[in-house]
């Protein structure tokens, strides 16, 4: 076959796959691929791979371009209201095994060997359209800034130390910062077995976070930074993580009020605006207030900031982002929107109420364990089941004042002593539409409803836990 690069020749590679900017597949692939049905989800790649750089498929251990050390990969876009792109989706990078990662070391690691260089084509995904007419935006080669990479190395020995503990089946992207551990696979999970442990796990594959391929896309685009560092410089002798980075500032601030912590910076700033305790995270990280903390940025990770009353339970529960009812009834629980939430890494940012003034307690990064994982899993089946059968509402009663008010069947904090579901909306009025019609009330739209992490679980599993 004769090829139109060298397979030998990096920049030859690079060259070719440059020709693939501002096309389509059906454009420049041989007309051979219109009559093959690669329109499924996924196939993209396939159809690269096979009908534009002409070699099969595979799922070989070694890079696609093994001679010139590239490995391709290709990733749909989204585009912003601002004309921007970002990324759709992680970027799934090869399958973990379980039973040769714990014999490896990073620079041995089959991550490493297939991924050290990268041969990106990014892609704008529209819904209206197939795969062979969506349209390449950007080609270029991708290799880990030595920042980047010291962090990802780290990662990688988090999710091999999981396996090395026997507990493959507890891995969570929330483990790491860069590199993720996702789940690959069919609804059951693909069972794989580990070597230290009898309990079969899910198969798993390492993929960079959504966050850093758009850290990745905007680079390569050229964008203008929007970010600051926290770390702005490897420093050899003291590879220090972002979270001891983010611990070792914000401890000098521990048991001082925000009004001291704002005086130390000369800050002025109105503590009822909606992003004061975003902005004052920043300034004692030391960033920019017009910037995102760019480590937090690749890394997916959620602030969340909690007020404590005296018995150090959180004046409120923590709220997550509101379901969509026709959504959640076609969700499995692998692909659902809120097991991609949970399984996020998070910084919490703790205050505690000393009369009228707000203190700085502690600050934690924190992931849910694998068990109570599986708590919300049993509020979200259960919330899908009242969605899908009409069982929102279980009884009307008249107020006083003679308002009606709607109970619902939805779990409560009763269920179990992780997670519930409540309103999240500005009223009653304020709607989804229900796939299928509430049996009590007849109605077809219900007030928005989000996921919340009990304020009781919140003080005795994250604050009164101690860090490991």
């Amino acid at each position: 076959m004769n090829l139109k690069y060298d397979k030998f020749s990096k920049s030859s590679i690079l060259g070719f796959a440059k020709k693939l900017e501002g096309k389509s597949l059906e454009e420049v692939c041989d007309k051979e691929v219109l009559v093959h049905n690669y329109a499924g989800k996924g196939n993209f790649g396939q159809v690269l791979e096979k009908f534009y750089f002409l070699y099969e498929p595979n799922s070989d251990a070694k890079a696609d371009f093994e001679e010139a050390g590239l490995e391709l990969k290709s990733s749909p876009l989204k585009r912003l209201k601002n004309n921007h792109y970002r990324a759709k989706e992680r970027l799934v990078l090869n399958i973990i095994n379980y039973e040769e990662v714990v014999h490896q070391t990073f620079e041995t690691s089959a991550l490493w060997k297939k991924n050290a260089h990268l041969l990106l084509v990014f892609y704008l995904h529209e819904k209206e359209k197939n795969i062979l007419e969506y349209r390449i935006k950007f080609v270029d080669e991708w290799s880990f800034p030595a920042l980047d990479l010291e962090i990802i190395k780290q990662d990688w020995q988090t999710i091999q130390n999981k396996i090395l503990q026997g507990k493959a089946h507890e891995l969570s992207e929330g483990d790491t910062f860069y590199l993720g551990a996702v789940t690959k696979g069919s609804k059951g999970g693909n069972p794989r077995r580990q070597p230290y442990a009898k309990e079969l796990a899910k198969q798993r594959a390492y993929s960079l976070k959504q966050g850093y391929v758009n850290h990745i896309i905007a680079s390569i685009s050229n964008e203008p930074s929007l970010y600051g560092k926290l770390i702005p410089r490897l420093e050899h002798e003291q590879k220090l993580s972002i979270e001891a980075v983010v611990l070792s500032k914000f401890s000098y601030f521990y048991e001082k009020s925000i009004e001291e912590i704002l005086e130390s910076f000369s800050l002025q700033m109105n503590q009822k605006s909606k992003n004061f305790y975003a902005n004052l995270t920043k300034a004692i990280l030391g960033i920019a207030l017009n910037k995102e903390i760019e480590e937090f940025e690749k890394a997916n990770i959620v602030v969340k900031t909690v007020r404590l009353k005296a018995n150090n339970l959180p004046k409120e529960d923590i709220s997550f982002p509101v379901f969509s009812y026709e959504a959640i009834v076609d969700e499995n629980w692998e692909d659902s929107q809120i097991k991609e939430t949970i399984e996020q890494k998070f910084f919490f940012v703790f205050f505690q109420f000393e009369g009228q003034q707000l203190i700085l307690k502690k600050v934690k990064f924190w992931n849910m364990p694998y068990l109570d994982i599986q708590e919300v899993q049993k509020v979200w089946k259960q919330t899908q089941s009242l969605v899908k059968n009409g069982n929102i509402v279980k009884l009307i009663k008249k107020d006083r004042q003679g308002k009606e008010r709607r109970y619902t069947n939805f779990p409560s904090k009763k269920f179990n002593h992780v997670a519930h579901i409540r309103p999240h909306a500005r009223n009653a009025k304020d709607t989804f539409p229900l796939p299928v019609q509430d049996k009590v009330t007849q109605a077809k739209e219900y007030t928005k409803h989000c996921f919340w992490l009990n304020n009781s679980y919140v003080r005795e599993s994250i604050y009164e836990e101690k860090s490991v």
